[in-house]
């Protein structure tokens, strides 16, 4: 008995550990992919120097993946005290 709970354990986390080495490489090959995304807007916009007014303008494409939300560290705050700005 005891040895079966030990190799369930075994394999749980050995699973465990896959998975989170396969997030990884999927936040990093979502990263890869919006790069490249970007770039090719920025040499179509460098190409065709042109400002574009709303009717032409792609929002959709500027909308956040929702995807990378959730794999975005959170950013520590310092202690914002805007009463020493006022003295």
């Amino acid at each position: 008995m005891k040895k079966i709970l030990i190799l369930l354990l075994g394999v749980s986390l050995f699973l465990v550990a896959s998975d989170k080495n396969s997030s990884e490489s999927a936040k990093k090959a979502r990263l890869e992919d919006q790069i490249k995304k970007e770039m090719q807007k920025e040499k179509k916009y460098a190409k065709e120097q042109v400002f574009y007014k709303m009717e032409n303008y792609d929002f959709k494409g500027s909308e956040v993946n929702p995807a990378t939300v959730d794999a975005t560290p959170e950013i520590e705050e310092d202690d914002f005290d805007m009463d020493s700005v006022y003295d």
